[in-house]
């Protein structure tokens, strides 16, 4: 027979629905508790201990919660007997009461009335997120101020704590999720649809990031930078650097650039930390068209995709140390990522080749195991400056 513990559990389970029931404005009606109603048939003692358990946080015994309605049948064993037929709560406050609910659920009408009384048009959104309202409330009239101030100006053009909003500094940051939920529907028209970014997508100014480099002419740094040959500034100041450069080469991992694989010194060089598929920030470089260009990636499907990603920005770029050879000197049976990709790539036949290899049998070949002397065997092939 059923306990008051899967009571509970079963009524718990019925919480969430019930709260969408309130934002649906749907009248309560008796919330039934379906379980295991069998009860043992041949021993008096054991029958009446299941009838006492099921009775201690009846409504019948504690003034609240759920009722048990019993039919008088005559059993084989036991003769006549009251059994329990059903279970249920029969009111909001013995459903409520019975799971402590009572302070939360007057809360969650308040903030229902107050969320639907500036925006109607998130009633749909709480009927299917009651669970996120409970969970942000004590934080809603702040979370309308942003809303409201978005819904009036949703090209704000700010960094998010320039944002002139009655809130903590840090409260739009650290409530990205919820306000992205909403404003995805109260902005539908006006948002950047393609962006998943927080900042992009409301038109906020996003931090900018910074392009890390190092400088391989020591005449260049000590004439443009006072000395200094490894650096990280914004990406707005690096695409307007003019210095004397030829050739740049982009590597994919720091790793290369800062230990045992460094860079040798090169004339009229720099060498520049992709970060991955961060090479992205460097597409608005338009000086970089002018420069002879060298990417290195990883030997695996992702390395192989974001040469390609680079290529639509500057389609001159060459690869090197992503070939053949090199693969088969240095593989040592690693695993790489496997990649959905199904799109055509911008890569040379070798290339292709090489990405259908490792992105099928899913193989990497990352950049430290390189040896330093591979590579400067290699910038011999590409360029006399060593």
């Amino acid at each position: 027979m059923i306990i008051p513990e899967e009571i509970r559990k079963k009524a718990t389970q019925k919480y969430l629905p019930y709260l969408s029931d309130i934002a649906a404005d749907i009248p309560f009606t008796p919330i039934e508790i379906r379980g295991d109603k069998t009860y043992t048939k041949n021993d008096f003692s054991d029958f009446a201990h299941q009838i006492e358990s099921l009775n201690s946080q009846a409504k019948s015994h504690k003034g609240f919660g759920y009722t048990v309605d019993y039919k008088r049948t005559r059993t084989k064993y036991l003769g006549e007997q009251d059994i329990p037929v059903s279970i249920y709560f029969g009111t909001e406050e013995d459903f409520l009461r019975f799971l402590s609910k009572e302070k939360e659920v007057a809360k969650f009408r308040e903030n229902i009335a107050l969320i639907t009384s500036i925006f109607p048009q998130l009633t749909p959104w709480i009927q299917k997120n009651p669970k996120k309202v409970v969970q942000y409330e004590t934080e809603w009239t702040d979370i309308l101020k942003v809303c409201s101030y978005f819904k009036e100006n949703p090209h704000p053009n700010c960094y998010i704590r320039e944002l002139p909003i009655a809130v903590h500094t840090k409260f739009v940051e650290q409530h990205k999720g919820i306000l992205q939920e909403l404003l995805n529907i109260l902005l539908a028209d006006t948002l950047e649809a393609g962006a998943t970014h927080f900042e992009q997508r409301f038109h906020l100014k996003d931090k900018e990031p910074l392009v890390r480099f190092r400088i391989l002419d020591q005449d260049i740094a000590d004439a443009y930078f006072q000395g200094i040959d490894d650096m990280a500034i914004p990406i707005s100041h690096f695409n307007r650097l003019d210095i004397p450069v030829e050739r740049i080469w982009i590597v994919e991992n720091k790793t290369s650039l800062y230990t045992t694989l460094a860079f040798p010194a090169m004339e009229r060089s720099i060498a520049i930390f992709g970060s991955g598929y961060g090479v992205a920030a460097l597409k608005e470089a338009s000086w970089l068209a002018t420069k002879k260009l060298y990417y290195w990636g990883d030997i695996d499907a992702q390395g192989f995709e974001i040469l390609s990603q680079f290529r639509t920005y500057f389609p001159s770029v060459e690869s090197f140390l992503m070939d053949e050879a090199t693969f088969e000197h240095f593989y040592e049976a690693y695993e790489g990522t496997p990649s959905p990709i199904t799109v055509e790539l911008r890569l040379t036949p070798e290339e292709k080749a090489l990405y259908e290899r490792v992105k099928t049998e899913n193989l990497r070949l990352e950049q430290e195991k390189i040896p330093q002397d591979w590579l400067l065997q290699t910038l011999v092939l590409i360029t006399t400056y060593l």
